[in-house]
């Protein structure tokens, strides 16, 4: 069973559920004579893996997906000999010796090699023209999640793209461009993508729908656009599984997949931390003999890595959705210390592999902060 997102995923620039002007800005990007190195940015669901496979298709002609190499960053970070892979990577593909940029591919020159597939059209709706002599591009390097590279990386980055051929271009994707260093940013296009609005997200849901000729009641398209918090990518994933469970028609069954997937173990940990609860345990059954359980905030830490398998990114996310949400009735000055709390343990797991380590230390900042504020039984 194909995924709906795989399914549905836009094949041309107008289809891209994003302002005129944003489609218009990588339209144009990927058609003028010498395309430019672009950083493609924003937020998580707005589109940019679709921006750039769009771009990547308009560039390369049909024969893209043998000429583009994805890295993602994220991947990287925190990880052994990450500087040895990145290098690794930016020179694989060359057999003599040089940089994957700096290699053509005959696949540019001459495109007659590959036949355009009606399901895989030029995204601007005709292939470039390279009968004006401009010089084809042969390959496009895609780094997701670019923002999570290190400065070093970054600058290895930087003078790769100096030395990269004229047939080769580079595609930063990031959600937050300001962790970007001045040398990269100067040298690509930005174009940031907004989160979707509510009804483009509506309309994109109701058109989805109809093609696949499912029924689904009007009032789940605005909880599942409700929840989705503009985040299309959320919206048609969580439609595509109500649809294929059976429950498109059924609004409490939405109520019942929020409470599955939005987490509020994340809030249970926050509240159990402030009020000094960080490392609890009580005994537990286990079939012949008992065993001692955590189940403090640390047992909803647990929870949150095992058996939902968050990585230490993802449970910040989830801490950040609790703080700052209204059914967390604390004063602001408490909220203020813990989002202070949490920027830093943030920072600091941006150097390490083992987030845990971190993460517990901000339930811990979380309890003492909690004991200042007279919350804490500790």
């Amino acid at each position: 069973m194909t995924l709906w997102l795989v399914r549905h995923a836009p094949i041309r620039f107008a289809d891209l559920a994003t302002p005129e002007r944003i489609r218009n800005a990588l339209q144009y990007a990927s058609i003028e004579g010498d395309p430019p190195h672009l950083l493609i940015s924003g937020p998580s669901g707005c589109g940019k893996t679709a921006a750039w496979r769009l771009v990547a298709r308009q560039v390369l002609g049909p024969g893209w997906k043998a000429t583009h190499h994805v890295l993602q960053a994220r991947d990287l970070s925190g990880s052994q000999n990450a500087m040895k892979r990145f290098e690794e990577f930016l020179k694989s593909g060359s057999a003599d010796g040089g940089s994957l940029a700096s290699s053509s591919s005959l696949d540019a020159y001459d495109r007659s090699l590959w036949a355009t597939d009606d399901d895989d059209p030029p995204p601007s709706g005709e292939e470039i023209n390279l009968s004006d002599g401009r010089l084809p591009i042969s390959r496009l390097i895609i780094i997701e999640d670019a923002d999570h590279l290190g400065l070093k990386r970054q600058a290895y980055l930087r003078r790769m793209m100096e030395r990269s051929g004229h047939t080769s271009r580079f595609i930063l994707v990031a959600r937050s461009p300001s962790r970007i260093i001045d040398a990269l940013r100067s040298r690509t296009r930005s174009i940031r993508l907004p989160s979707p609005e509510s009804d483009i997200i509506e309309e994109t849901l109701r058109k989805i729908v109809d093609v696949e000729g499912v029924k689904v009641s009007d009032g789940v398209f605005g909880d599942v656009v409700h929840i989705s918090n503009g985040d299309l990518r959320k919206a048609i994933f969580t439609l595509d599984l109500l649809v294929h469970r059976g429950l498109a028609e059924d609004r409490e069954a939405v109520v019942r997949l929020v409470n599955a997937v939005t987490l509020q173990t994340g809030q249970h940990m926050v509240e159990m931390a402030l009020r000094g609860r960080v490392v609890e345990w009580k005994m537990e059954n286990d079939g012949r003999r008992r065993k001692r359980v955590s189940v403090g905030a640390y047992g909803e830490l647990d929870r949150m890595l095992r058996e939902h398998a968050l990585d230490g990114e993802d449970i910040i996310q989830q801490v950040h959705m609790a703080i700052t949400s209204p059914r967390l009735p604390v004063p602001n000055n408490l909220r203020t210390d813990l989002l202070e709390a949490l920027a830093l343990t943030e920072i600091g797991m941006g150097n390490t592999i083992d987030s845990r380590i971190h993460l517990e230390d901000l339930l811990h900042r979380f309890a003492e902060i909690g004991r200042n504020h007279g919350l804490s039984i500790a």
